[in-house]
């Protein structure tokens, strides 16, 4: 958060913010701690821990915080950065469009569902078509803001392809904002992130849009 003319700005890092030793704990001890947990909420909000429906719910619970829907926090997961050379010297852009979108919101641990469009102007370097859908999923498989989410897609593949030409859009609905607060089941959030020739040049950008549907 900076200050400006004593008014209060909120800004977004590119990063996630993780302590310095978050990954001390192996997978297997960080479950078993969350179970634990978990447990304990259960059982604070009055459920019967000894049922047979509940009681394997703080380890199942527990996995898939780890295994899946926070996965992306883990380094190991990282989509290995693998190019070929643009040896055929197609030099129009690339796009990936809708690519299924699960994350999470990090202010109410509720989920984010949508669907992310990715172009990219190959710089000499392409990648294969699913890194793109990986590179979408790893950064949303993590406690998320949806405008941090856009610019780490657009951070990735530029420096995994070398190339200053990459542009990202994201549609989504939050289940904070659709299920709770306000409850407005119809909004959407749209994100866009646009670095060199999609950022400078109107012509571009439009070509863009067009392809991924959008006016």
């Amino acid at each position: 958060m900076e200050e400006k003319n004593n008014k209060k700005i909120y800004s977004v890092n590119k990063k996630t913010p993780l302590r310095n030793n978050a990954c001390y704990m192996s997978e297997e001890e960080k479950i078993n701690k969350i179970e634990k947990h978990f447990f304990h909420i259960m059982n604070t909000l009055g459920l019967d821990m000894n049922d047979d429906s509940l009681k394997k719910t703080p380890r199942r619970v527990a996995k898939m915080f780890i295994k899946e829907i926070f996965s992306g926090l883990n380094p190991n997961t990282t989509p290995k950065s693998s190019t070929f050379e643009n040896k055929y010297k197609y030099n129009q852009m690339l796009i990936e469009k809708n690519i299924t979108v699960y994350s999470t919101c990090e202010h109410h641990f509720l989920p984010i569902v949508g669907k992310a469009h990715v172009g990219y102007i190959s710089n000499g370097k392409v990648v294969g078509l699913s890194k793109i859908n990986r590179i979408v999923n790893f950064y949303a498989r993590r406690p998320q803001v949806q405008e941090r989410l856009t610019m780490q897609i657009v951070k990735s593949l530029q420096d995994m392809l070398e190339t200053k030409d990459v542009a990202c859009v994201i549609d989504a609905k939050h289940l904070c904002v659709n299920s709770r607060g306000i409850r407005d089941i119809e909004s959407s959030t749209i994100t866009t992130e646009f670095i060199g020739s999609f950022k400078n040049n109107p012509e571009i950008r439009r070509e863009f849009f067009h392809y991924i549907g959008i006016p």
